[in-house]
C-alpha cells in the first residue's frame, strides 16, 4: 500500500484543527483527486502525506514506513521518494530552469554533485526530455523570473518528472493555466503515473478537470473526508453538500463518457 491513514488527526501550530479522523488507503498505481472549498484542508493533506506535517493522532504509513518512527536522516531518504509539486513553485528567481530541474534528484545526489551541478548543469538533456512533455523545452536556459505563473508551475512539474519519485502528490498545480494548457499538463501527470504504476494525488479547485482526468474523487470539508468516490458515480447532491454555503462560480461543463448523469459542475 502507498499510503495507509487510520484516524489520523493535524493541529496546527497555533491550535487549528486541520484535518480530523481521515481514514484512506491508495494503492500503487491509482489517480486520485483532492476536491472540496477554500480552506477545508486539502494542502494539509498533502503535506501530511509529504511528511512535511506531523500527525496529531492516528497511524500514517507513508510508502511502507511510519515516518515519525524514523530517524532523521532515514525520514529525509523517505522523502526523497516523494514527488511534491507546489501551487507556487518555490524557484529562486535566478535561478535558471535547467538548474531547476534538475534538482528534483538532489535527494539521491551526494553534496558535492549537488554543489557541481549549481556550477554547471550535469543532465541537461534529462531536463530537457522533462520540459519537452510539458511543451517547455525553449525555457531551459532561461532564469525563473523570466517566466509566467503557469511556466513556473511547469518547472515545478518537470522537476518531479525528472526525479522519478514513487510517488507524487500535486497541490493545485495547474492553477495558472489555461483550461486547454491545464487538462494537458494532468494528462502528463495522469501518463506518468500509469507508466511507471505509482500513485498520484492532486487537489483541484476545477471539479470539472479532477472528473476528467482523475478515476477517483476524494471530497474533503473542515477537515473531514465526506466522500471517497469513482468520479463517474459521483452525484450532484455530494457535490452540492461539499460546496454548500460558498461562494462559488458555476460554468456548464461536460462530465466524462463513462458518467451516467449531467452535472452541473462548481469551480472555485
Amino acid at each position: 500500500m502507498t499510503l495507509n491513514l487510520s484516524g489520523v488527526g493535524l493541529t496546527h501550530a497555533n491550535g487549528q484543527v486541520a484535518l480530523r479522523d481521515i481514514d484512506l488507503k491508495i494503492a500503487p498505481g491509482e489517480r486520485v483527486a483532492i476536491i472540496g472549498p477554500s480552506g477545508a484542508g486539502k494542502t494539509s493533506l498533502l503535506r501530511l502525506l509529504a511528511t512535511a506535517l506531523q500527525p496529531a493522532g492516528g497511524r500514517l504509513e507513508v510508502l511502507g514506513a511510519d515516518p515519525w518512527r524514523l530517524s532523521a536522516a532515514a525520514r529525509q531518504k523517505l522523502r526523497a521518494r516523494i514527488g511534491l509539486i507546489h501551487q507556487t513553485p518555490p524557484l529562486p528567481p535566478r535561478q535558471r530552469v535547467v538548474t531547476a530541474v534538475l534538482a528534483g534528484r538532489l535527494g539521491r545526489w551526494s553534496l558535492g554533485k549537488g554543489l557541481l551541478n549549481l556550477l554547471h548543469p550535469l543532465d541537461s538533456a534529462g531536463a530537457a526530455a522533462a520540459l519537452a512533455r510539458l511543451d517547455l523545452t525553449e525555457k531551459l536556459f532561461e532564469h525563473c523570473d523570466q517566466l509566467s505563473g503557469g511556466q513556473l508551475q511547469r518547472v515545478g512539474i518537470a522537476r518531479v518528472l525528472y526525479q522519478a519519485p514513487e510517488l507524487i502528490l500535486a497541490d493545485e498545480p495547474v492553477s495558472a493555466m489555461d483550461p486547454v494548457l491545464a487538462g494537458h499538463t494532468l494528462g502528463v501527470l495522469n501518463e506518468e503515473a500509469a507508466r511507471r504504476g505509482i500513485a498520484l494525488l492532486a487537489s483541484l479547485h476545477a471539479v470539472d478537470l479532477a472528473l476528467a482526468h482523475f478515476p477517483r474523487i476524494l471530497g474533503v470539508r473542515e477537515g473531514r473526508l465526506v466522500f471517497d468516490r469513482p468520479a463517474q458515480a459521483l452525484t450532484q447532491a455530494e457535490l452540492d453538500a461539499l460546496y454548500a454555503n460558498e461562494q462559488l462560480q458555476s460554468r456548464p461543463a461536460s462530465p466524462p463518457a463513462t458518467t451516467p448523469h449531467v452535472l452541473h459542475i462548481p469551480r472555485c
